[in-house]
């Protein structure tokens, strides 16, 4: 059955197959990737971010080095196997020794018995020349999501400036792949003027180029982005891209994500039951979470690490399913 087809598929039917097919490839485990955001500032101008460089509503932050280095402990001492350093997109060459220079503190800090090979790392800091990637791998960073957004030439257009080209995006990952990174990208789910055939190709891409772990989730807009009148993307779509994605590469990581619980109170359950494997409890200092908000309505901002760590683990007993606790659960794809 082919990609479209799927997308097509009656969504219940879709979701059994979707669980049986990570059952079988992946196993029921769930693994967590406590999320810091450790900053807002971006010299990106992108249509649909609320933390675009145009925008004058926000507060601009930057974690410093302790106080990045306690979430990260923390995160270790709580049994998160591995940690997601986020932020807005930055290539300056302090930006560059900064995270060098963190994730390097992270990898020494973190190890225990628990955790010999200390915290695992996944970077998503946007668009970065070869050298760039090659220097924070080197520095311990092992996984690098940069999301495409949409891999339809228009509509990539219609959403990011002049200046981002889908053309380097894709180089950015095939960059990534060739040094030696666990790849994850993703798309927006519902973007105006999408169509479930654009989304399809999307998938075809993420199998084009090997990926191995996906971030996806629905299109949410922000008031203050020039999409702020824009409708939502839909849950079940979402969903069902979930599962397609699961069907279409089995033994990848997919990540059940924050936006899903966004526009649906249970969106991240849900979205384990359809397939995904891998949690992200942000465990972003709660002083700056409200400023970190790429869409409006964001889950959680209130709330402490350890609120979401209480949260999350009893909604995960819910579904029945054990969580990895001191595993990097690194993506069966890549290892094979």
């Amino acid at each position: 059955m082919n990609t479209l087809d799927l997308l097509r598929t009656d969504t219940e039917k879709l979701r059994k197959k979707a669980y049986a097919v990570m059952k079988e490839a992946v196993g029921e485990k769930i693994y967590y990737r406590g999320l810091l955001e450790f900053s807002n500032i971006c010299a990106r101008d992108c249509s649909y971010c609320g933390i675009r460089k145009s925008n004058k509503s926000i507060t601009r932050f930057r974690l410093g080095k302790e106080e990045i280095m306690n979430a990260a402990l923390w995160c270790a001492g709580e049994g998160y196997g591995s940690l997601v350093l986020q932020s807005g997109e930055r290539s300056d060459r302090h930006f560059v020794r900064f995270v060098d220079d963190v994730v390097r503190a992270i990898k020494k800090e973190s190890v225990s018995e628990e955790l010999p090979r200390g915290l695992g790392i996944t970077l998503s800091c946007g668009e970065q020349s070869r050298e760039t990637y090659q220097t924070w791998f080197n520095a311990g960073a092992h996984r690098y999501l940069l999301r495409i957004e949409t891999t339809d030439p228009v509509l990539f257009s219609k959403i990011h400036p002049a200046s981002i080209s889908l053309q380097r995006r894709k180089a950015c990952l095939v960059d990534l792949k060739d040094i030696g990174y666990q790849v994850g990208t993703g798309v927006m789910i519902g973007l105006p003027g999408q169509s479930v055939e654009d989304l399809a190709r999307d998938i075809d891409f993420f199998r084009e180029y090997d990926v191995d772990m996906i971030g996806m989730g629905p299109y949410i807009p922000h008031r203050d982005t020039p999409m702020r009148d824009s409708k939502a993307g839909s849950i079940e779509l979402s969903l069902k891209m979930v599962s397609a994605v699961r069907i279409s590469m089995r033994n990848i990581n997919i990540a059940a994500t924050s936006a899903l619980q966004a526009i649906d109170p249970m969106g991240r359950e849900r979205a384990l039951d359809f397939g995904a494997n891998i949690i992200m409890p942000l465990v972003t200092p709660t002083r700056v979470r409200k400023h970190y908000r790429l869409y409006d309505g964001k889950p959680c901002a209130n709330e402490q690490a350890a609120d979401c760590s209480l949260c999350l683990s009893k909604r995960i007993k819910g579904t029945g399913r054990e969580i990895g606790f001191n595993e990097w659960g690194d993506s069966k794809h890549w290892r094979y």
